[in-house]
């Protein structure tokens, strides 16, 4: 998911998204939906099937990714 996308989902939650990480922004959407802020942890596996970062998270914590562990 494009950081505009997560932006807009932001915004749409009340979220400020103002000098906020991509990794950040997306745990505290994941928070304010009710999943557990997990956004690029995910080594290959992810139980949280309807969370919509769930591909991206998946993209992200594969191995030799860069990820942002920092929120």
């Amino acid at each position: 998911m494009k950081m505009q996308d997560v932006r807009a989902k932001a915004k749409a939650l009340g979220i400020n998204s103002f000098g906020k990480t991509k990794t950040a922004l997306v745990r505290e959407i994941q928070r304010k939906e009710g999943y557990t802020d997990c956004y690029g942890t995910a080594a290959g596996e992810c139980d949280e099937i309807a969370c919509c970062f769930r591909d991206s998270c998946l993209e992200e914590g594969k191995p030799g990714k860069r990820s942002s562990k920092k929120s």
